[in-house]
């Protein structure tokens, strides 16, 4: 049975060609408007790192990396990431950046256990960004400035899209709410944490969800989060409202990172201590790396939002199950 929901009535305002147009003065467009709001200089980064270097992102600590042998390294074994969440704290500290600085660039990875529907897919394209801080910016107000910065490019890009082509109506307000997942579970205790998600993200547009990675009063977690990058007091996600397929739509991913005391507690609290001996995890806690705020901002969602698309397949070629492949079709979508 198809996993993906086609709305009633939908047709795509752009075909294939005007649509890969579009996509790339999208695309050139934010990340112009992400670098200035952040002062970031794009950078290249890796595809692959080596397991034992602990700079691959384990993510919810459940999911298998795409591995494969060097032929000319007797089978030398590297893993393609899973987002440069690690990776670009590194690069920051190796290329010598300074408080007030960052680096973005092009992260390509392939996520194989995902579950594929509307807006996931086995293939990742986003921009990872970085931004060296001060420890002192460790706290929850210089967390909301970044924030908003981040939404104004994406605030801007809307109206930049509206602008250009006539069926896209701006929609986002002008300013993001915060609301923190102890909040979430407090005002909406009967429902799941991606119940709550919507409901928050229908009421205020755009909202940030805080604090994403430790237990809530109830024993649960809002969702999972790798204990060794994000700070889980001091991170979470930008949620919109699209209308479009009427969900919550997830469009970037983001936090302080952890300095020694958070992710020794941290890989306490997730039941991997011995993480602490990895190369990447001994430089935080020897600080030997900077104090960094990050994150990572979906290509293709972001396409497929300010497009209009009911599919991230619209969008972004990949690999997608075959009666999904048919469910579209029979709709008139055509998934790349």
């Amino acid at each position: 049975m198809s996993s993906i929901q086609i709305p009633e009535g939908y047709k795509s305002a752009l075909g294939l060609k005007d649509t890969q147009i579009a996509i790339k003065k999208v695309k050139d467009f934010f990340q112009n408007q992400l670098a200035a709001e952040l002062n970031l200089q794009r950078v290249t980064a890796p595809l692959f790192v080596e397991p034992s270097s602990g700079l691959n992102d384990n993510l919810n600590g459940t999911e298998r990396p795409v591995a494969f042998g060097i032929k000319e390294q007797n089978d030398h074994e590297v893993e393609i990431v899973h987002s440069l969440a690690k990776w670009k704290r590194y690069a920051l500290g190796r290329y010598g950046f300074a408080p007030g600085q960052g680096l973005y660039t092009d992260m390509n990875a392939i996520r194989r256990d995902e579950d594929t529907d509307n807006i996931h897919s086995i293939y990742v394209d986003q921009w990872d960004w970085e931004r060296v801080i001060e420890k002192s910016d460790r706290n929850a107000e210089f967390l909301h400035k970044i924030v908003k910065n981040v939404y104004e490019a994406l605030h801007v890009t809307e109206k930049y899209v509206a602008n250009k082509y006539d069926y896209v109506k701006c929609f986002l307000p002008d300013d993001i709410s915060f609301v923190t997942t102890q909040e979430l579970e407090d005002r909406y205790p009967d429902c799941t944490p991606k119940e709550r998600e919507y409901k928050i993200a229908r009421l205020h547009g755009a909202v940030f969800i805080e604090q994403i990675g430790d237990q809530l009063k109830s024993g649960d977690r809002h969702d999972g989060r790798s204990p060794d990058y994000d700070d889980w007091s001091l991170n979470g996600d930008i949620i919109v409202y699209y209308p479009v397929d009427d969900i919550a739509l997830e469009l970037s991913s983001m936090g302080i990172r952890v300095d020694e005391e958070a992710l020794r507690s941290q890989l306490l609290k997730a039941g991997c201590p011995e993480r602490a001996e990895l190369p990447f995890q001994k430089a935080i806690l020897e600080k030997k790396l900077p104090y960094t705020i990050g994150g990572g901002i979906g290509q293709s969602r972001i396409c497929m939002f300010f497009l209009r698309k009911c599919h991230i397949g619209e969008v972004q070629v990949s690999i997608w199950p075959q009666e999904d492949l048919k469910a579209a079709a029979d709709r008139g979508v055509v998934l790349l």
